[in-house]
């Protein structure tokens, strides 16, 4: 059996068996873990950065209207995408609000729902503005320079890098599929890497993949929000896993050598839920 594959199905075992469950008031999204291993979440409409202590207990960590998708830099600060006030947020190690990195137009565009980001390993970061049919994938430098790198996209929604290929991955929402931009590439048209599977019921609401995770064998994770699961892709683009969350809406899914963390809720506004798994060394 191939590594990558007793890694993935060790993860499954150990979420089937170890997650800690957390309800939350407020639907969940905007997983990450800072340096030292403290756990954040944000809840949108509840407007809170919850922080995640060692017992389990989620404490309110920074505020901001509409907290969606969070990554931590270089530095150790948070940015923050505010889906309702339509920019990018900056908030230092203390939870104090730095400064605002995006908002307003970007090459003509006018952001209006920045919904997830990821460090491009450089200083800079990618980002999505989630609207139906022309949502674009920005990047932001290190100097705070912005441009547009994918544009017309129908709700493009979560963002992974695999560091080995260069390629960063754009779930389009609406379109139910995975794209794939390739960053050594400059000016090229993201393509599509993997069409996912539809949910039975046939509506659109029941496919919307959302947030993205690769792991450490540059798999490619898949919140699949309308399907209530987490979908394994390789670096092919085939799907070679699935499991179950019990979250009826898995909005994200962020992973480390020691933490798998997973979003979501069963409703929106809420309620939420949190599921979190420490992880066993093999």
């Amino acid at each position: 059996m191939k590594r990558s594959t007793m890694y993935k199905d060790h993860i499954f075992q150990e979420f089937k068996g170890r997650a800690i469950t957390l309800p939350q008031p407020f639907y969940t999204e905007g997983p990450v873990i800072d340096r030292e291993g403290n756990l954040f979440v944000t809840n949108l409409k509840g407007g809170q950065i919850l922080k995640i202590d060692k017992n389990g207990a989620a404490t309110e960590w920074a505020r901001t209207t509409c907290p969606n998708g969070q990554m931590i830099n270089e530095k150790g600060d948070h940015l923050v995408c505010d889906s309702l006030e339509g920019a990018i947020k900056q908030f230092d190690k203390s939870g104090r609000l730095d400064k605002i990195a995006v908002r307003g137009l970007i090459s003509g565009y006018r952001i209006s729902c920045p919904n997830d980001l990821i460090s491009d390993t450089n200083g800079g970061f990618f980002f999505t503005d989630s609207v139906r049919h022309c949502g674009i994938v920005g990047h932001v430098d290190r100097t705070g320079t912005a441009r547009i790198i994918a544009k017309e996209l129908d709700y493009p929604n979560g963002l992974a890098i695999n560091p080995v290929r260069g390629q960063l991955y754009i779930a389009e929402s609406y379109k139910n599929r995975i794209l794939v931009a390739d960053l050594r590439l400059p000016g090229s048209t993201p393509e599509v890497f993997c069409d996912l599977p539809v949910n039975p019921s046939g509506k659109k609401s029941g496919n919307l993949p959302d947030g993205l995770a690769v792991d450490c064998f540059y798999n490619l994770w898949v919140a699949h929000y309308g399907m209530s699961c987490l979908w394994v892709l390789n670096d092919r683009g085939m799907c070679i896993g699935k499991y179950e969350t019990g979250i009826p809406l898995t909005s994200n899914v962020f992973m480390n050598d020691n933490w798998l963390l997973v979003t979501g809720g069963t409703g929106e506004p809420g309620p939420g839920m949190i599921k979190i798994v420490k992880m066993r060394r093999r």
